[in-house]
Order: C-alpha cells, then structure tokens, then sequence
C-alpha cells in the first residue's frame, strides 16, 4: 500500500470564517484520508449546500457539490456504479436533515457503503442564521425571534430509528478523536454516520462550549470504546451503570461501587437499546456527552447486494449481451 500524508489530499485555500468549525474537521479528514492510504483517485467528496458542503473544493480527490439536500443521492448514485470508490459524503444539520432528511433516513435503511459526516452547529450558517432541525426548543434566531416552538432532531435518535448500523460521535476541536472515528467509518462497510459537534462562530457561538475545550471534556464529556468500562471524569473517577431501562452516573469507590461495577461498552451488540441510550445523553440532563464509536455492527451492504442480484439474474437468462438478446426472438435477413 501506498504511503500518503495529509497533504496529499488537500487542495486550495479553505474561505471559512476564522474559528469556524469547518476548518477543524477539514485538517481531521485530510489526517484520516492518509492514514486510512487509499489514493485519492479512488476517493470522492460529495456535498450539497451550505458552509459545511463548500468542503469538497478543499480536498484532492473527486469532488462534487451537489445540489440542496442531495448529497446522499447523488453518492448513492456513485456508489452503486462504482463500489470500489471511497465516499465521503458531507452535509450540515440543515442540508442533511432539513431537506435532505429524506434521503439521510432511506441511506441509512438501505445501509449503502457511504461515509456520511453530519456537521452539527445548530443553525443554518450560510444562509445567515436560521434556525436548524437540530436548534433546541426556544432557540431564538432570525426566523424564530421569540423562540422556535419545534423539538429538534438527534441525529444518534434518526440513525438508530432508521436501522443504522453505525453511528460515531467526536468534538471539531478534538483532532485526535475526530480522525480515529473518521477511520472507524471507513473500515466499517455499510452506511456509516459520524456527528461532528462544531460551533458557528458567527450566529451560534457557544453551542457546545461544556465541550468545545479539551478541559471541557474531561469533565463533561465520556469517550466510549468497545470492550472498555464506560468511565469519565479528570481521573476517571465516574462512571456509568444501567438502573432498569437506563443509565445513571456513579462514582467509583464511594457506597461500594468498584469498577467491575462498571458497564463495559459493546458496540457490535445488535441490539441497540444501551447504544441509543449512550448517544442520547447530554450534560443538560446531568450526563456526560458520548463520544467516539457508538455503534459499529456488520449488515449486508446495498452496493453488493444488488451487484449480487444483476449476477443472479444474468446466469438465468439465455442472453448475456446486447446480440444474444436480439437472438432470442425471430430473426430475418433482408436481401
């Protein structure tokens, strides 16, 4: 295998605001694009509109800005006639979820081979600040000046609810963890979700400021790792427990709680009740925010298995190419 840096896959100068979330996430996937060494003309970045989706002219490989919304449809599209190509699909929580929702949920269910980055600020950035599917309820905004009356959309929530089968969560400012998700999705065959949490800097600024800061995320934030006891905190001094049907935080050495008392995180269970449970966490509810690789299970592919299909058919059929079918009705010769 070819040896690749970051600097293979990047391409012109980023026209984001300073501070955006963007930038962050663009220096990951270059990262990851090297690390995972596939060569970028066998790689495609497909976006459809917004801040998030001006990413493919950044990046060395195929590109293609779509159009609104469109972005999972057009991968599709790209996927199915070429499954060898590495796609990157990428899309803001307006762009995806908004307009584009319908085509997020049906990827998801049809569980195709792409690599779907959601870029999560809450707000409609390009458009100068409109409230998203994922602004919270009483988000006051330019089209909601005295507060949006809606509950938004939680990304791990609509994954789950449309069969997906993998779902990974990392901060814009957490490099480390970013990439290793980013590499995680691509290893993982099926339609892959990871959620990046970012800040606007411009009309949403302070979204995720519990854990925005590697500071931050020590105290309210938890990463997750198969086979690994679901433990936070500075010294990992917590850690999380099931009580019925959910989860509750406790602290390690205080009223008999040891670490075997711990829950140990299983991404490749297929049932994904402890899963969803982990991604729908937040500090509002006094929970830490999960991150890293929340679910990561195998399913039969839609790429393959429509190639699977067409072959199946094609050996049943007495024709095989365009003559043979002309054959197999009456013929004549016109002297």
């Amino acid at each position: 295998m070819s040896e690749y840096t970051a600097q293979d896959y990047k391409k012109g100068q980023p026209r984001w605001c300073p501070g955006c979330g963007d930038h962050f996430f663009l220096s990951s996937l270059h990262k990851a694009m090297a690390e995972v060494g596939v060569a970028p003309h066998n790689m495609a970045v497909i976006s459809g509109i917004g801040c998030s989706s001006r990413l493919p002219y950044y990046v060395s490989t195929y590109a293609m800005q779509t159009i609104h919304g469109r972005a999972a449809a057009i991968a599709t599209g790209a996927k199915v006639v070429n499954p060898d190509l590495t796609i990157w699909q990428v899309s803001g929580d307006g762009d995806g979820l908004a307009i584009g929702g319908n085509h997020f949920i049906h990827a998801m269910r049809r569980n195709i081979d792409l690599n779907m980055i959601l870029l999560n600020n809450r707000i409609y950035g390009l458009t100068k600040g409109q409230y998203s599917p994922t602004s919270p309820r009483g988000f006051v905004s330019k089209s909601s000046p005295y507060g949006t009356v809606e509950d938004p959309f939680r990304p791990a929530e609509l994954c789950f609810g449309a069969r997906g089968h993998f779902f990974a969560r990392a901060v814009a400012t957490d490099a480390p963890s970013t990439v290793e998700i980013l590499k995680a999705a691509y290893y993982h065959k099926g339609a892959s979700v990871c959620e990046i949490l970012q800040n606007c800097v411009i009309f949403n600024n302070g979204a995720y400021d519990p854990i925005y800061t590697k500071e931050g995320r020590k105290k309210n934030a938890i990463y997750v790792e198969h086979g690994k006891p679901l433990v936070f905190g500075e010294n990992n001094e917590f850690g999380l427990m099931q009580e019925g049907f959910g989860l509750k935080v406790v602290e390690i050495g205080k009223n008999g709680v040891t670490l075997d008392d711990i829950l140990v995180h299983d991404a490749h269970c297929e049932d994904d009740t402890l899963q969803l449970k982990l991604a729908m966490m937040d500090n509002e509810h006094g929970y830490p925010v999960a991150l890293g690789v929340i679910r990561d299970v195998e399913a039969p592919t839609y790429e393959v298995s429509v190639a699977a299909q067409i072959e199946e058919v094609k050996a049943k059929k007495p024709y095989h190419n365009f003559m043979e079918l002309l054959a197999t009705n009456d013929t004549w010769e016109v002297k």
